[in-house]
């Protein structure tokens, strides 16, 4: 198989699988619905249109490089006239955060998206509007190989900043899709963010397994230093 790898940063992201109301919230780490929405996006296609089989065919994973800060934001709304005041809402997003997402299928489907994605037809946001993406969103070209070991061999996306505050051993948490190979040991849960339709009058997800794993990558940029909870104090 093939994988196609993305980097998904901006300085505001919101993955909301669960949100309800007056309260919209974030997931840590990017959905599949919201990463194949990007993709609907990149290819023209309007939120109405029927979810292509070929893309929720593709197996999805994706690392957290860099998990960034919850920030809450209060959204106040009124009607046109001015006649009506809505309830306020809450509404959460990821700042700062930089995540490694992969996509596994056919390599003649990955090339097409990978192309649509650099040339997209209409603009691309991290899980909201208010989010555009930032530069680079691809990285390089579809690879050989397997989502989980490609996703585990990726380079480490983290900026400087984080890295120097890191140790010099980091282990990178993965969220990916189970695969048949995975075995019954394996941490896994389910989560409901696979698209069924984008329709704003009837959104609908199903369920997918989700498997968690780490990737250990070095960390030359990092620290030796060892947290001594006493050290305040004068010494331990």
């Amino acid at each position: 198989m093939t994988v196609l790898l993305l980097r998904l940063a901006a300085p505001l992201q919101s993955w909301g699988v669960a949100s309800r109301f007056a309260r919209r919230g974030t997931q840590h780490f990017p959905s599949k619905s919201g990463v194949l929405g990007l993709i609907c996006a990149a290819r023209g296609r309007r939120r109405t249109d029927p979810i292509e089989d070929e893309l929720l065919g593709l197996a999805f994973g994706v690392r957290i490089d860099q998990p960034g800060a919850l920030v809450r934001d209060f959204q106040t709304a009124t009607s046109l006239d001015g006649r009506t005041r809505y309830p306020l809402s809450e509404r959460f997003y990821l700042s700062d955060a930089i995540f490694v997402a992969a996509i596994e299928g056919d390599r003649n489907l990955l090339e097409g998206v990978r192309a649509e994605l650099i040339r997209p037809a209409f603009p691309l946001y991290l899980g909201r509007r208010s989010c555009p993406v930032t530069e680079p969103l691809v990285l390089g070209e579809v690879r050989e190989g397997t989502m989980p070991q490609v996703l585990k061999d990726a380079p480490w996306q983290a900026a400087q900043h984080y890295r120097r505050k890191q140790p010099t051993m980091v282990h990178l948490p993965i969220f990916r899709d189970a695969t048949a190979t995975d075995t019954p040991e394996a941490l896994s849960e389910r989560v409901r963010d696979l698209p069924v339709s984008f329709d704003p009058v009837r959104r609908e997800y199903g369920w997918r397994t989700i498997i968690t794993e780490h990737a250990p990558t070095p960390n030359p940029d990092g620290h030796t230093r060892t947290h001594d909870p006493l050290a305040a104090f004068g010494g331990s």
